[in-house]
C-alpha cells in the first residue's frame, strides 16, 4: 500500500476548530510538523478538508 508524507506548512492559530482538530488527527500540531499515513480514503478526506494548510507528497 502507497503511503503519503503530509507535512503543515501553515499555521493553525486562528483556524477554526474542525480544520484544527483534523490537522491534530494527522499527528500535526505545529509549523513543520509531518507524518506518513496510508493512502486510504479515510486520509484523502482529512487532506481535502485542510488541504490549504498542508503540503503532501507520495512516499517511496
Amino acid at each position: 500500500m502507497a503511503k503519503l508524507n503530509i507535512k503543515l506548512v501553515k499555521s493553525l492559530n486562528g483556524r477554526i476548530a474542525k480544520h484544527k482538530a483534523t490537522a491534530e488527527a494527522l499527528g500535526l500540531r505545529k509549523i513543520g510538523d509531518t507524518t506518513v499515513q496510508p493512502d486510504n480514503a479515510a486520509t484523502r478526506g482529512k487532506i481535502a478538508h485542510i488541504g490549504y494548510l498542508i503540503q503532501v507528497t507520495e512516499e517511496q
